[in-house]
C-alpha cells in the first residue's frame, strides 16, 4: 500500500504544478490580449501574483502550502467567472482562466487528500 500511496502522492503533485502552469499560461494570456476594459497592469496585479506566492512551497512539497494555496485561486476564479457571464468577447480566454482555477483547486485538494497523515493505530487494551 505504501508503494501506490507514493504513487498518488507523485500523480498529485505533478497534476499541481502543470495546473498552476496552466493557470499562469491562461492569466498571462488574458492580460497580453487585454480583451476585458480592466487595464493591463491592473489585470496583471490582480491574477499573477497570487499564484507565484504558494510557489515556492508547492515546489518544496510542503502540505500546508498546499492547504493556503486554495486561497490563491480566487482572484483567478472571480476574474473567470465574471467575465465568462458578463463579457462575451473575453468568453474563450475566461473560459480558459475558469477551467484552469477549477483545476488547480481541484488538484490542490486531492493533493491535500493523499498526502493526509493517518491515524495512528491504537492497539486495544488487554482484558
Amino acid at each position: 500500500m505504501a508503494a501506490g500511496n507514493q504513487r498518488h502522492r507523485v500523480l498529485a503533485r505533478r497534476l499541481v504544478l502543470a495546473s498552476l502552469l496552466l493557470l499562469a499560461a491562461a492569466s498571462i494570456a488574458c492580460v497580453i490580449v487585454g480583451w476585458s476594459g480592466t487595464p493591463s497592469a491592473i489585470l496583471a496585479a490582480a491574477l499573477i501574483p497570487p499564484l507565484l506566492l504558494p510557489l515556492p512551497g508547492i515546489a518544496r512539497g510542503d502540505r500546508r502550502t498546499h492547504a493556503w494555496a486554495t486561497l490563491c485561486v480566487v482572484p483567478a476564479f472571480v476574474y473567470g467567472l465574471t467575465e465568462v457571464v458578463a463579457n462575451p468577447g473575453t468568453r474563450p480566454l475566461a473560459a480558459a482562466v475558469l477551467s484552469a482555477s477549477l483545476l488547480l483547486f481541484f488538484s490542490l485538494v486531492a493533493y491535500l487528500r493523499v498526502t493526509r497523515p493517518q491515524p495512528a493505530r491504537q492497539v486495544p487494551p488487554m482484558p
